[in-house]
């Protein structure tokens, strides 16, 4: 593994910590407001500070018409219509267990890197794959234990948010690749148009009173509102485009599924209850797959 692929696992892994903890926002204000107004608030948020980023950090590169709509489209997929899946499915049914099934996500992402990219998962890259998918497993064991049932209509919910945002990634790569000079928050900052757009449309049919519910809000609920989205939307994905540019993704997908430890993790702690024999053991399958592409060459 190349020390540039090495980083990008670090920035995937710095996305994942910074969504992990944004989700709790994300999970609290979509059933006690709404999921679509808590998606639509993030996503303007997070392109406001994107704009600013760009502005200060040395302005605008030039970029082939064709390639700034793909970046575009990939974030009304991945970052508008994907989330409207997976924040109503946090509300349904919990971030833990909706994160749970983005187990999946790497083989789909794998799948379709091979296709595009021509990207070939390596058998030291399988394994932590697979310790990754392990901590699903786990987690899976343990609601199964806890609510002895399955939400179907929230787990179809979840899938279809988690294929939506795999399109996006793959999307977005594809126009990395294909724009070389554009810098990562410039990437961030057209994907966050893109979901504003996406909800701009979807609000013809589908009301969000963006500015009345936030005037509804308290003083300290507003804050919490700017805090989730800076945490899990403007920090995570100026982290993670950063991996998603250079890295291999298949493995950084893997990495994504140590959302479902994190979020169940900083759960705990917001409830004040110790972690369950469920939690270590997950835990134990982390630490032996950053193991495995980190301990050794």
């Amino acid at each position: 593994m190349t020390p540039l692929e090495h980083s990008a696992l670090l920035w995937a892994l710095g996305a994942n910590l910074a969504f992990a903890v944004g989700v709790q926002f994300f999970t609290r204000y979509s059933r006690s407001v709404s999921s679509l107004w808590v998606n639509c608030s993030k996503a303007l948020f997070a392109t406001a500070a994107f704009l600013l980023t760009v502005l200060v950090g040395g302005g605008f590169h030039s970029i082939d018409p064709g390639m700034a709509g793909l970046f575009v489209a990939s974030g009304a997929l991945g970052l508008g219509l994907a989330d409207v899946f997976i924040l109503k499915s946090f509300a349904l049914m919990g971030p833990g267990r909706t994160l749970l099934l983005f187990g999946f996500q790497p083989l789909l992402v794998g799948s379709l890197s091979w296709l595009m990219f021509g990207q070939t998962v390596d058998p030291r890259r399988f394994l932590a794959i697979l310790f990754f998918v392990a901590c699903l497993a786990v987690f899976s064991v343990e609601s199964r234990r806890r609510t002895g049932r399955w939400e179907w209509r929230a787990l179809l919910i979840a899938m279809a948010g988690m294929c939506f945002d795999s399109f996006g990634v793959i999307i977005t790569r594809y126009a990395f690749d294909a724009s070389p000079g554009i810098a990562a928050m410039e990437g961030n900052l057209y994907r966050g148009l893109g979901a504003v757009l996406f909800f701009a449309v979807l609000s013809r049919w589908r009301p969000i009173d963006l500015a009345g519910r936030w005037r509804a809000l308290s003083r300290s609920d507003r804050l919490m509102v700017a805090v989730g989205a800076f945490l899990g939307t403007y920090l995570s994905l100026a982290f993670y485009l950063r991996a998603l540019r250079h890295g291999h993704l298949a493995s950084i997908s893997g990495i994504a599924i140590t959302g479902t430890l994190l979020a169940s993790l900083f759960e705990c702690l917001l409830e004040r209850r110790a972690p369950s024999r469920y939690h270590w053991t997950a835990l134990v399958f982390f630490l032996g797959g950053m193991w495995t592409l980190f301990g050794f060459s």
